[in-house]
């Protein structure tokens, strides 16, 4: 649905894919902090019942006092959920394992598809000031991942550099049809992002050339490494730019980051 009464508002990001092991929410935080470490406003919204984002910014679970579940299901206002992370410029609304009964709780609300598109949109969200908004969305095209992309501008899919990606893409790309037909006709694809990338491995290569092949521009230039850095990032609850900002993969994110803000024509501070 168009946005046009507020046309300056954050550019809204759903980050998905169906397939779980895929870098998705290690993207959404990473890519987070690096807009976030260019001076830009950025809101994490934790949509995976796992809630791996939020642990992964720092929000340990008794500080999730109020989620995604609060915003969605009980219309909690927005001073309520977004949470500041201990990174400047970062916040978050957080999610727990509360979020998983949202199906069920949600399909007989005759607007169960617009809720998020709604809550992120509200007015409130202005006194904020964000630049972007990244949605972590669950591993499943479920109600929470249509939510996403009813509520975003575009979609960012990461892209495991292996054997049968592409194959898993097509019902992802079937379900961003029905919904550009039915909920949101400006949906677009911010771009195809390939993670876990061994450039020593030709298996990674092939799946680049195929990938660059059939998406053309939609594949973003980046390619995010297979980096023990980023693996081992998440369990000291921070991003790979705080934990080892030198390393392969914070260098990725950060590349990552310029071309989101080059798309976006914010590439100036």
């Amino acid at each position: 649905m168009p946005d046009l009464s507020r046309p300056n508002g954050p550019k809204i990001i759903a980050i998905a894919n169906q397939k779980g092991g895929v870098g998705k929410t290690t993207t959404a935080i990473n890519l987070a902090a690096a807009l976030a470490e260019r001076g830009r406003r950025i809101l994490v919204v934790d949509l995976d019942p796992q809630g791996n984002a939020s642990t992964g910014l720092g929000i340990e679970l008794p500080d999730r006092r109020k989620t995604t579940y609060d915003l969605l299901i009980e219309d909690a206002p927005l001073e309520e959920v977004i949470q500041p992370t201990r990174f400047e410029g970062l916040s978050i609304i957080p999610s727990t394992v509360d979020l998983s009964s949202a199906d069920i709780e949600l399909i007989s609300n005759v607007k169960r598809s617009f809720l998020l598109h709604d809550a992120l949109r509200q007015t409130a969200m202005d006194r904020y000031g964000f630049d972007f908004i990244l949605i972590d969305c669950p591993p499943s095209l479920n109600l929470l991942t249509v939510n996403a992309m009813v509520a975003a501008h575009s979609i960012l899919v990461p892209l495991q550099s292996e054997f049968f990606a592409l194959e898993g893409l097509s019902q992802l790309m079937l379900t961003i049809r029905e919904v550009r037909q039915t909920a949101n006709p400006d949906l677009r694809i911010e771009g195809i992002v390939l993670t876990m990338y061994d450039r020593r491995n030709n298996l990674s290569h092939q799946v680049e050339q195929d990938a660059r092949e059939n998406l053309g521009e939609l594949v973003f230039r980046t390619l995010i490494p297979r980096n023990v850095r980023v693996s081992e990032a998440p369990s000291y609850a921070m991003p790979v730019l705080a934990y080892d900002p030198n390393s392969q993969g914070a260098l990725a994110y950060r590349a990552l980051a310029e071309e989101v803000l080059e798309k976006h024509g914010k590439i100036a501070a």
